[in-house]
């Protein structure tokens, strides 16, 4: 199983809009897709796919079913799994705990061919940690100035935890190719 984490500096940048797209599109391409809502604060991927999920990760930290149990059908062919938003157990979740979710990711591979962590932004610790656990990171920035100085901050956290982490870059909301050039410039 291949997994990919998509994030970014910054709230707003398109992180989970894209994490979507990417998923459905590789779900329409034959591959068993499994997207994981990783913003452990303000997770909103099932907002997005327009599917309401009766169990989130609230029940995996409680103890109550396991990650493979709370697997929902989305649109397209994709599968995700629903995070909690606003839910005080997932945003005090400390490291250690976290590792209940990472420690439940191998079993994935029997349903998933591909797993993408849609991650919150900024380098938190519980962002890093899902970075860490992914094979590449594809790291989302706009050419809003806080969010390519916050984006350049997160892929300098991960690669003093990996020095050879994969780390892919897409420019959102750019005007034209000359602004994406230049973003990506200041950035690298």
């Amino acid at each position: 199983m291949k997994t990919i984490a998509i994030t970014g500096g910054k709230g707003g940048c398109g992180k989970t809009n894209i994490a979507a797209n990417i998923g459905i599109a590789m779900a329409q391409a034959g591959k068993r897709v499994t997207v994981f809502d990783a913003d452990l604060g303000l997770a909103n991927l099932d907002i997005i796919l327009g599917v309401r999920s009766e169990f989130t990760l609230q029940d995996v930290l409680s103890g109550d079913k396991l990650l493979t149990e709370i697997i929902t059908p989305g649109p397209g062919g994709v599968n995700f799994i629903p995070g909690g938003s606003g839910v005080r157990s997932l945003l005090t979740v400390g490291t250690k705990k976290l590792q209940v979710f990472l420690s439940q990711v191998p079993e994935l591979a029997a349903s998933t061919d591909i797993l993408i962590f849609d991650t919150g932004a900024g380098i938190d610790p519980k962002v890093t940690s899902f970075l860490r656990a992914s094979d590449e990171t594809v790291l989302i920035t706009t050419p809003d100035p806080a969010c390519v100085i916050d984006s350049y901050a997160t892929v300098k956290t991960l690669l003093r935890f990996d020095p050879s982490a994969r780390v892919r870059v897409i420019l959102n909301m750019v005007k034209h190719d000359a602004q994406a050039s230049y973003v990506f410039a200041k950035l690298q």
